[in-house]
């Protein structure tokens, strides 16, 4: 499955951010010690035969019970544990189910399901149960698909699912009362008209926070010639019989609702006279990912802090102070955060070298990123395929020379294995309540991000019937059960946001004036900086340019040399970039970004990500060659 969130980054949104841009945040990393390696074991978890899309083929020899197949080509999507750690929630495709009034037949189409995790069975026989399957019509009212990030409620008994809360009433949905008679899936409703009608607004990624009252989400914008997003936060409530708005059935309504980004208050860049403010300890969320385990804090994709590195930050929702919580030059973008707040695990391109031929030289300020993000979040997939691992880091996340361990890297590399290159983790991993287990799902890579006109070979699959997704747990095995408390639940007022008024408009981001400015170094040095502005598109920028001159912001890395970089907006999505670059690196490493003589010029769409340039941009850092991906991956 394409997913949306990722393309918040890409899609041009500037999100600001507090803290420093290299490792040595505010607080004195130096002074904090690093974790070492500990064990980790990776297992499978079931998952129900493959059949092809044809009425029937899930036969009773290939599934005995009568419990469903899973389409061939399909995706399964991960979602968290049940309270009692030993149900783990996945959305799935069933297919081949016989035509009714065979009871078999309810096992079609993408439905909410269980599987075990701690080696037991259903009363049915097998490791797994569906949760939606033969819910009749009159009890999903305005539902909407069952995918992705299934998330439990404490209660055991609901889970948010999409934009929809499923609801087994009062029985536990891994409990043999929880029959497809007593479920409901209520569909989320955010009113966005001033009187109440309509549908709603369009919602995206939500996440529900651990007090199991409120919830936070996005919602697509589109402003200064860009396709861009705002975040929110608001409380869950149940409305059993509506008088206004659609549908007109049980719905949860999302009330009391808080932009969490505010136009007035200091942004990430500001200017006086001529000279240009890099400002880090303005906040604002891009792309709002989740919370904290104890709540206190909004997780998010944030503008880079350093220049086409896109990073993921935490905002305390009470104080607004952010925390950069990945530094490392690879792409990242899933996050979810232990139980205790003291560990957090990320999906991230890190170990692949897929983002280092643009973000590898560290230290250049996100001056280009202006206008520069569409591509280094576009660029770090090969049309559906990512190239993800989960890795695992302490709350304080990357610093010095620590990026953390990765969870599935004591593999052999060889096809199937935990770290088969082949096989892309999909978001988003999440946590057990106790703490000592992750739940991910990988998928294997398959046409057209290989095969055909794409350079990359196609691998077999190497899993039951030839299917393409897996289901996989990695076990924390020193670590002991974490028992704590319900999370309180917090405030409906963020200070720093914005109360949301129904029907009124989303703010335009500050965008900079064309000019010429001077940034100064934090250290030493400054730069020159050009920005154009676009003259058909109002209020968009079109081209930033800078010269370096010995301009550091950390006195570790010093930076010399030229930058500029075009943005054609063709579409809402598909962007032509015409980039050139001559940047030297000097301090404690060495190193060049330079593009051909004649530049880079790339093409790409944010909603397919297939790489296709003219020109070459590479980065050599301490004499090692990072190069672009190749055309068509």
């Amino acid at each position: 499955m394409h997913r949306f969130a990722s393309i918040t980054a890409a899609l041009g949104i500037i999100s600001q951010v507090a803290g420093a841009f290299h490792a040595q945040r505010a607080s004195d990393e130096q002074a904090l010690s690093t974790p070492s390696p500990e064990p980790i074991t990776v297992t499978q978890l079931p998952l129900p035969p493959v059949a092809d899309s044809k009425v029937g083929s899930c036969t009773p020899e290939i599934n005995p019970n009568g419990t469903g197949c899973l389409l061939k080509s399909s995706q399964v999507a991960s979602g968290n544990f049940l309270p009692d750690d030993k149900h783990v929630l996945v959305s799935m495709n069933f297919t081949g189910a016989p035509a009714a009034p065979d009871p078999a037949s309810i096992y079609d189409g993408s439905h909410l399901a269980l599987v075990k995790a701690d080696g037991t069975s259903f009363s049915s026989g097998d490791p797994w149960k569906c949760i939606t399957c033969g819910v009749s019509e009159e009890n999903k009212v305005g539902s909407s698909g069952l995918a992705p990030y299934a998330q439990s409620f404490r209660d055991g008994k609901r889970v948010l699912v999409g934009t929809n809360i499923v609801d087994c009433g009062e029985a536990l949905l891994a409990s043999d009362d929880c029959t497809p008679d007593k479920v409901h899936i209520y569909p989320l409703r955010w009113d966005n008209e001033a009187d109440g009608s309509g549908p709603g607004g369009v919602i995206r990624e939500l996440r529900l926070h651990p007090d199991n009252v409120h919830i936070g989400f996005n919602s697509f914008t589109y402003s200064n010639g860009q396709l861009g997003q705002l975040a929110y936060f608001g409380r869950l409530e149940f409305n059993p019989s509506p008088k206004t708005g659609e549908p007109r059935s049980a719905r949860y309504d999302i009330v009391k609702v808080t932009r969490l980004f505010n136009p007035d208050s200091p942004q990430l860049f500001s200017t006086e006279g001529g000279e240009l403010f890099l400002n880090r300890s303005a906040i604002a969320v891009g792309e709002l990912r989740g919370f904290s385990g104890r709540g206190k804090e909004v997780t998010f994709i944030g503008n880079p802090v350093e220049s086409c590195n896109i990073d993921v930050f935490a905002a305390d929702l009470t104080t607004g102070n952010v925390r950069r919580l990945t530094s490392h030059p690879e792409y990242v973008d899933p996050i979810d955060v232990s139980p205790d707040d003291k560990w957090q695990v990320i999906l991230d391109t890190r170990g692949t070298g897929r983002q280092m031929f643009m973000a590898g030289m560290r230290g250049i300020p996100p001056i280009i990123d202006l206008i520069a993000t569409t591509v280094a979040s576009s660029t770090r997939n090969n049309g559906p395929r990512r190239f993800f691992n989960p890795w695992l880091l302490d709350r304080d996340g990357d610093r010095d020379n620590y990026y953390g361990q990765q969870v599935n890297g004591d593999g052999d590399g060889s096809p199937g294995s935990i770290n088969d290159e082949d096989w892309n983790a999909a978001a988003d991993p999440k946590w057990s309540y106790d703490g000592t287990r992750i739940a991910y799902t990988e998928n294997l890579v398959v046409a057209p991000s290989c095969g055909g006109s794409n350079p990359l070979r196609c691998p077999k699959s190497t899993e039951p019937g030839g299917r393409v997704t897996r289901l996989m747990v990695a076990h924390l095995t020193d670590r002991k059960a974490l028992d704590l408390d319900p999370v309180d639940e917090v405030s409906d007022d963020i200070p720093w946001g914005v109360p949301y008024e129904p029907g009124s408009e989303a703010p335009d981001r500050p965008v900079i004036a064309g000019g010429n400015y001077t940034l100064k170094g934090e250290v030493s040095g400054s730069a020159d900086v050009t920005i154009i502005n676009d003259t058909k598109v109002p209020g968009a920028i079109k081209t930033v340019a800078v010269k370096y001159h010995e301009y550091s912001d950390d006195g570790v890395h010093v930076i010399d040399g030229s930058e500029r970089f075009t943005s054609t907006v063709k579409s809402i999505t598909d962007n032509h970039v015409d980039w050139y670059s001559d940047l030297t690196l000097s301090g404690e490493t060495t190193g060049t970004k330079k593009t051909s003589p004649d530049g880079f010029h790339l093409e790409i769409d944010t909603m397919t990500n297939i790489f296709n340039a003219n020109g070459t941009l590479t980065t050599t850092i301490d004499g090692k060659e990072w190069k672009q991906p190749q055309n068509g991956t």
